[in-house]
């Protein structure tokens, strides 16, 4: 009995640290920088796959494939929002309207 609490609370611990490495990840976020006690972050996320810029469920590129947002704004943001959805749609045809050229 003496043996199954420790093992226990172990296992209770690296369950607990897992679900919340499996949020940072499901986020997307590379890094989280608060800025003071502003509410303003700087934060660093993949891009979103152009494919899936006009999906109901946009997917971010992997973070290795070295296309990074650096992005500074409110701590809450969030990498696949409508918000950056829509930047990065606008900055995506601005991109397309440039090599046509």
């Amino acid at each position: 009995m003496k043996t199954i609490k420790p093992l226990l609370s172990v296992l209770v611990l690296v369950g607990a640290v897992g679900v919340g490495t499996a949020q940072a990840e499901t986020q997307g976020i590379i890094s989280k920088v608060e800025l003071g006690r502003s509410g303003y972050c700087h934060l660093t996320f993949p891009a979103i796959r152009g494919r899936t810029l006009g999906a109901a469920h946009p997917v971010l590129k992997d973070a290795a494939s070295g296309d990074i947002i650096d992005f500074y704004g409110p701590c809450d943001h969030d990498p696949l929002g409508k918000e950056e959805i829509w930047a990065q749609r606008l900055d995506h045809k601005r991109r397309m309207m440039l090599n046509r050229e």
